[in-house]
């Protein structure tokens, strides 16, 4: 029986969007979805990562079994329940121009809420309805918003279904998302000397002046139509009369081409290693990677399936590189094939997010139709 706190798609993502969730706090927002699916009868297994990474939760994994057994490909759907943290009360409202925002002035959580909310309705509709399908599971995860955390510590191995969808993409409805790029992160430690500002100063050597050169000298920003680099985080000193013996900043890069990266990694790392020559200070520079990138062609399965889905709810694809990661980065790393579609969702992670009505609507009965299309192949992937 569908919970009476979520008649629609829309009470449904009201509800979910004005549970704070940052990452790591997700814990009400689960235990919602966890009510929503159980009035269904629908069992839910949460895994026992979250103490591992952090989290009030675990994955929240649920299956509905082929209802047309022998047909298709079973598709997994899978969304975050975290979301950048907000700055201050979110109460969710929708405008007279069918908007969905948030009027406390912080984000809103349509990323990725609003997946949520669709993945979530139509599930509703397959099983309210009888409707016939090949399969299909419901993958939640945690702290998507500071790494892919959740995915990255999911067994992937649980899933039944090949193929999957995130809708984790700020766009316009009917762009899909053929590729995400590869990922660098670089922790810079710089160590100098520390001495009296006004008294002593020629002894000290400024961690922080050597990490600011070396800022200053890097090439952020965009690089080329595939690449970017950025210095996201700087800390460093201890008081205004002491000249800083350390600093520490948080810098990345991406580019779709893995070759490009690696250049611009280490031209990144010359850089920061001749700016602590200069200001005679020791530097330690930590690489890792990020996420790694992934491409799909316009023929591969999930594309054509999203294509027959989209023109069959009135929406012509369009096709795009995107400059971020999603949960799809990780289960195309681990041999899955995993497609991110844009939602509708607009300016996320500022005050200004915000969601149409009609699309939260309308990737209800974009995700159907991913399921019908799936139905219809005719050998399993």
């Amino acid at each position: 029986m569908r919970p009476n706190w979520a008649p629609d798609v829309l009470t449904l993502f009201l509800e979910l969007a004005r549970l704070p969730s940052p990452p790591g706090e997700e814990r009400a927002v689960a235990d919602r979805v966890l009510d929503y699916l159980g009035g269904f009868g629908l069992e839910v297994d949460e895994d026992d990562v979250g103490g591992r990474i952090g989290s009030t939760m675990g994955n929240l994994l649920c299956r509905l079994e082929p209802r047309d057994e022998g047909r298709g490909a079973p598709l997994f759907f899978c969304a975050h329940l975290d979301t950048v943290p907000p700055e201050a009360a979110i109460e969710p409202v929708v405008g007279e121009d069918g908007l969905v925002r948030n009027a406390a002035g912080t984000i809103l959580g349509a990323d990725d809420k609003s997946a949520v909310a669709s993945m979530l309705e139509a599930v509703a509709r397959l099983v309210e309805d009888e409707r016939p399908h090949a399969g299909v599971e419901l993958l939640f995860t945690p702290k998507e918003e500071v790494g892919l955390v959740g995915a990255a510590a999911f067994d992937e191995s649980r899933l039944a279904a090949r193929l999957g969808y995130v809708y984790d993409h700020a766009g316009p409805i009917g762009e899909v998302i053929l590729g995400a790029p590869y990922q660098r992160r670089l922790d810079v430690r710089f160590r100098g000397r520390a001495a009296h500002a006004g008294m002593y100063p020629e002894e000290g050597r400024s961690a922080i002046a050597a990490a600011a050169r070396a800022i200053a000298d890097l090439r952020v920003g965009r690089i080329d139509a595939e690449t970017s680099a950025n210095v996201g985080e700087i800390q460093g000193g201890t008081a205004r009369n002491v000249v800083p013996e350390r600093c520490w900043f948080a810098a990345e890069a991406r580019s779709h081409d893995e070759r490009k990266l690696a250049d611009v990694v280490q031209e990144m790392v010359d850089t920061i290693t001749f700016a602590a020559g200069l200001g005679e200070c020791e530097v330690e520079i930590q690489v890792g990677d990020a996420s790694t990138g992934y491409r799909f062609k316009q023929d591969d399965l999930p594309v054509q399936l999203a294509v027959t889905a989209l023109r069959r709810a009135g929406r012509e694809p369009s096709f795009i590189l995107s400059g971020g990661g999603a949960d799809a980065n990780v289960f195309n790393e681990r041999g899955l094939q995993c497609l991110n579609l844009a939602n509708g969702m607009t300016d996320i992670h500022t005050p200004d997010e915000r969601i149409a009505v009609a699309d939260l609507e309308e990737m209800v009965e974009v995700t159907l139709a991913l399921v019908d299309a799936a139905r219809e192949v005719e050998h399993a992937a």
